[in-house]
Order: structure tokens, then C-alpha cells, then sequence
């Protein structure tokens, strides 16, 4: 067989195995989401480079951009599935005569916690997708506070540095005190951070741990799928208001970049060559920032500064996610690498300036950032 049929019998191969991907995607979140209210239309994958997805009513069919489900992350994938299964529930199952993006088609989306824009996809890193609640001149304002501190803890003085950090937290927290009686679910949204993988270590959980204890987002591994392997994985996903989602972002790239750097040193330190133990230290690394995080909470709530997640934050998550589980996994070895990384996560101090437009770019591990997608309409 030439190279050419060959090319040709796998890319119909992928193809088809995209599409049975989607067929289940669209039913479970028929079930989990339309409480099973709708038929399955044919899916099918299109060349158009104007839209994201289309749902067409008349002919039952819903369209997915094949550069979308082959080249952007598959949780932006599934976000334009909903947006499209929104349109198709508000098509079938709703008696109203209105506008494609009308008011039934906006409040599916908000109370189904899906991305309702019909503007295209927000400039943001390759490996992040993110719905962003409205724009608040207050977020603006706040953003850039907390990164004037965060630039000003990378001081070469250990108190000085501290010092900012403690008060870019502190200022985070205020806020937040303060906006969460006012804060409706409409002004929630969330971002995927990090590139998919098929296992989620112990370093990796406690970073979410982290973001959800300390910086004001409820976080969440969700499912998806990588479709050139052909393998599931899963993704971490933030939800939040605007600042918050831009803060834990920031933390999540600062600490996988910040253990990185540690491990390299610490292997240099010792003269060590082989990256066995690096889990391992990086767990205690992250261990050891959360010890810090909790005892700095401690200290605040003698000050009476007390914050615990919103109802509305909680019901936004629980609207994006109906069925929870949770699950234990089996933590790394505690070792002499495992007590080191403690030891020097315990004296790092947050810093780096923080973007005030969007969250960074992730990748997990290096913390660096992507280029941005080309803007899409997501619908007609």
C-alpha cells in the first residue's frame, strides 16, 4: 500500500474513533447534565475555519471543528459540545421562538454552568482553556495590587519578601471576604490548567489541594481524551471569580516551575545523577509550602479573617460537574528526598509578577507558557 493510502486509512481510522469519542461524550452529558431529555444527532467533524461547532436543527446535525477536536485541548473540546448541546436542547426541547443566542439559550447555559459566548475564544495559552466571568474595574484594580506585592517578594531580603507575599494573601483574602455575599453564580468561570496525562501524581494533587485551601477556587480533575494517542487522561480545572482564577493559575505555574528549579539544585547539591527520587522531593516540596500556607492561616484567623467557600462557587461547580467521586491514591515514599523537598518548600515565598489580562500558560511541569489559539466563533 502506498504512503499515501496508508496516511489516508488512518486518518479515516482516527476519524471514526473521534467521533465514537464524541458520541459518548454527547451522551454522557445528555444524562448528566439534560437529564437525558434529548436524541443523539449525527456528529460530524467539519474544515470550516470560521466556527468552532454549529448545531442545525433541520437536519438533526451537530458539527465540530476538526481542527478544534484534533489540535486544542479536549476540555475546550467538550466546552463547545455543550455550547452546541445547549443550542440543540433550547431547538427540541423548549417552545420558544427566539434568537440563536437568545434569553432560554442563556439561562441553559448559566444554570448548566456552560460557556454561553457567542464572541469567540478568549486569547489564552495553547495548553489553558478558559470561560471568563464579566469584567469588574475592581478586579482590574486588584490584580494589580496583588502584582505590584508579588513582584516586590523577590527581594534578596528573606523579610522583606515575606512580607509582601503575607500581604499579597492577605489582600486576596479581604477581598474576597467581603465579595462573597454579592458574588452570583453568573460571575464564576473557569480555567483547565496544565497539559492532559494519564496519571496524576502525588505533587500535582497537592497543588490543587493547595489552589482549593488557600487561594479561594474549588478545584477538580476532570476526564478527557487525547485524540492522536487514542488514550484518556485528565486535567485539572479552577473555578472562580475573575482575580482568583488569575491568582491560583499563577501559583499552579509558579510551584511546579519553583520544585523544578529545587530538584535541579538539590541534585547538584548532592551530586546526584539519576531523577528516581524526584516525585518524591517534589511532594515534599509542595507538602512543605502547604505546611507554611496553613500555619500563615492560623495567624490570620487570630486576626479574624475567616473565608470558606461561597454556596454559589459550590453550586457552580456542582452545576459544571453533577456527579463528584472522590477517590484516594497512594502518596510517594517519605524518604531523605521527601524530608528535603519539605524542608526548602517550607521557605519558598510566592512571587513573580502576575499577569493582569489572564491567567499564565501551564504546562504541568515547567510552568512556561504557549502561544495563543486564533479567535473562533463557537456557534451560530
Amino acid at each position: 500500500m502506498s504512503d499515501v493510502h496508508t496516511t489516508a486509512a488512518l486518518s479515516a481510522a482516527l476519524e471514526a474513533a473521534l467521533l465514537r469519542r464524541l458520541a459518548l461524550e454527547w451522551d454522557n452529558l445528555n444524562l448528566a447534565l439534560f437529564k437525558g431529555a434529548m436524541r443523539r444527532p449525527v456528529l460530524r467533524l467539519g474544515d470550516t475555519a470560521r466556527r468552532l461547532g454549529q448545531w442545525n436543527g433541520p437536519g438533526r446535525t451537530l458539527e465540530l471543528s476538526r481542527r478544534l477536536v484534533l489540535d486544542e485541548p479536549w476540555g475546550q473540546v467538550i466546552e463547545v459540545l455543550k455550547h452546541e448541546m445547549a443550542h440543540q436542547f433550547v431547538d427540541e426541547c423548549i417552545d420558544v421562538n427566539e434568537a440563536p443566542h437568545g434569553p432560554a439559550f442563556r439561562a441553559v447555559c448559566e444554570r448548566l454552568g456552560i460557556d454561553g459566548s457567542a464572541i469567540g475564544m478568549a486569547p489564552a495559552p495553547a495548553t489553558t482553556r478558559q470561560e471568563h466571568p464579566p469584567e469588574d474595574p475592581a478586579h482590574g484594580r486588584l490584580v494589580a495590587r496583588v502584582r505590584k506585592l508579588l513582584a516586590l517578594a523577590q527581594s534578596a531580603n528573606q523579610h522583606e519578601a515575606e512580607n509582601a507575599a503575607s500581604a499579597a494573601q492577605k489582600l486576596m483574602l479581604r477581598y474576597n471576604l467581603e465579595r462573597d455575599a454579592l458574588t452570583e453564580r453568573s460571575n464564576f468561570g473557569f480555567v483547565h490548567l496544565g497539559h492532559p496525562s494519564g496519571r496524576t501524581f502525588e505533587h500535582q494533587r497537592r497543588v490543587s489541594v493547595i489552589l482549593a485551601e488557600h487561594f479561594f477556587v474549588e478545584a477538580i480533575w476532570v476526564p478527557v481524551y487525547r485524540p492522536r494517542e487514542g488514550k484518556r487522561g485528565s486535567v485539572l480545572e479552577i473555578c472562580g471569580g475573575r482575580p482568583n482564577l488569575a491568582m491560583a493559575a499563577h501559583v499552579h505555574d509558579f510551584l511546579h516551575a519553583a520544585g523544578e528549579r529545587l530538584w535541579i539544585a538539590h541534585k547538584r547539591e548532592r551530586n546526584i545523577r539519576a531523577n528516581k527520587d524526584r516525585r518524591t522531593f517534589l511532594a515534599g516540596v509542595m507538602e512543605g509550602f502547604e505546611a507554611k500556607l496553613d500555619a500563615q492561616r492560623v495567624r490570620l484567623r487570630e486576626e479574624g479573617l475567616v473565608w470558606v467557600p461561597g454556596a454559589n462557587l459550590r453550586r457552580y461547580l456542582r452545576a459544571r460537574h453533577p456527579h463528584v467521586r472522590r477517590v484516594s491514591n497512594a502518596g510517594n515514599t517519605r524518604n531523605e528526598a521527601f524530608a528535603e523537598g519539605h524542608r526548602v518548600g517550607g521557605n519558598l515565598v510566592l512571587s513573580q509578577p502576575l499577569s493582569s489580562g489572564s491567567t499564565s500558560g501551564s504546562s504541568g511541569s515547567s510552568g512556561s507558557s504557549g502561544s495563543p489559539p486564533r479567535p473562533l466563533k463557537p456557534s451560530s
